[in-house]
């Protein structure tokens, strides 16, 4: 096995708060760190390793962030094949909606070099938390919004929708960190193929600070194009219609409607 390894962690979405021991351990003993999270978290990482070395260096103006992505995975990859214990921070869960940290992994694995991976708390276990909506009580479907939009999608209206990155909806170029009411409305019009235009959403965004409140902003499906949306805003759509149970099922199973209450 080769003499480099990398390790990528998650620093969660709290600072300081949603990180583990085990993350925090491997930030101290790797040889070289890299960090990519929000600038209150690489300041408090910074603390720990003086030595860090960001990633967020590589972003620029009107700049396709899928080269931006390989520029990183490129800085990432190098390092360990000069020989170096590598760390990678990143924001959240390491492993959600994260292109570099999977794309570093699967080269280095492919070469034989040592890799693993860490969790983080992610935006979805801060949103089951800060909201009380438990995923498990109707199911869930969990997309990416203009993956949703430009693909043919089911959508099942008897469980929670969530749409992660509504603030960038539309956005095919890759150079943009925002959308347009122009762009909502197009979701908005496909999303009234399964609800009526006035059922209540909400906009959800974690506290990245322990002082902070979450947004949660409730509003009518129709009221999203003219709603404000940051890069952290995420769309919770709750269920429709209820369940309807299968009889032939339960009539199988041994049982029957009044078992379901």
């Amino acid at each position: 096995m080769p003499a480099g390894s990398l390790v990528i962690v998650g620093s969660g979405i709290q600072l300081g708060r949603h990180i583990s021991a085990r993350s925090i351990s491997e930030i101290e003993q790797a040889d070289k760190v890299f960090c990519m999270t929000d600038a209150f978290t690489y300041r408090w990482i910074e603390g720990i390793r003086p030595d860090l070395q960001p990633l967020h260096i590589y972003y620029g103006d009107e700049k396709d962030r899928r080269q931006t992505y390989r520029e990183m995975e490129t800085a990432i990859v190098s390092a360990v094949k000069e020989g170096h214990k590598v760390c990678a921070v990143f924001y959240g869960h390491p492993g959600v909606f994260a292109d570099v940290p999977h794309a570093a992994v699967r080269k280095l694995r492919a070469e034989g070099y040592s890799t693993r991976m860490e969790p983080g708390i992610s935006a979805e276990d801060c949103l089951v938390a800060d909201l009380g909506m438990d995923p498990g009580k109707h199911g869930c479907t969990s997309m990416e919004a203009t993956q949703f939009l430009v693909y043919e999608r089911q959508i099942d209206p008897t469980a929670m929708l969530i749409l992660w990155q509504i603030g960038l909806t539309g956005d095919l170029s890759c150079t943009r960190f925002d959308t347009t009411a122009d762009k909502l409305q197009v979701l908005v019009d496909k999303l009234c193929r399964w609800y009526p235009v006035g059922h209540r959403v909400t906009i959800y965004e974690a506290p990245v600070l322990a002082i902070h409140q979450p947004r949660a902003d409730r509003l009518s499906l129709k009221d999203l194009p003219l709603a404000s949306l940051g890069q952290s805003s995420t769309l919770i759509i709750p269920p429709a219609e209820t369940l309807s149970p299968d009889t032939p099922v339960l009539r199988a199973l041994g049982y029957t409607l009044a078992d379901l209450d």
